[in-house]
């Protein structure tokens, strides 16, 4: 998924919080679909991501891609992640929103449902406060 930024939400609007949207397995993680169904399916994303900026809600995220590698320690490198699929992070978006629940609601909208992925949501610290 490619980054996706609006404008800035008008001062009018109640105080933005920074947000990331953790994914986790879902079309991306299953070999067993058919480019055009692959296809399609991306295109539910950057329609998801293109009305979230639509709406004000600045965005930015990004797929992750295979092979990858786990570093544990200084001496320690791995090949991998192997979790099960469902489980492996397949890619994240931080975006703005007035709450948790407003988040929250966000998340609900995500097109990684479709083939069984999940969304983790969290705050993104600001240490500026």
């Amino acid at each position: 998924m490619e980054a996706v930024m609006s404008e800035p939400v008008g001062e009018d609007q109640a105080p933005r919080s920074t947000f990331m949207l953790i994914f986790r397995g879902g079309a991306v993680s299953r070999p067993d679909l058919s480019p055009s169904e692959l296809q399609a399916h991306v295109e539910k994303w950057y329609r998801w991501s293109e009305e979230l900026a639509g709406r004000g809600r600045r965005n930015a995220g990004t797929t992750l891609d295979a092979p990858g590698a786990t570093v544990r320690g200084r001496d320690l490198v791995t090949d991998g992640p192997y979790a099960e699929s469902k489980d492996l992070v397949t890619g994240s978006m931080i975006f703005e929103a007035a709450s948790l629940e407003d988040a929250i609601e966000v998340a609900r909208g995500c097109p990684t449902y479709e083939f069984g992925g999940s969304v983790e949501v969290r705050p993104v610290q600001d240490y500026r406060i």
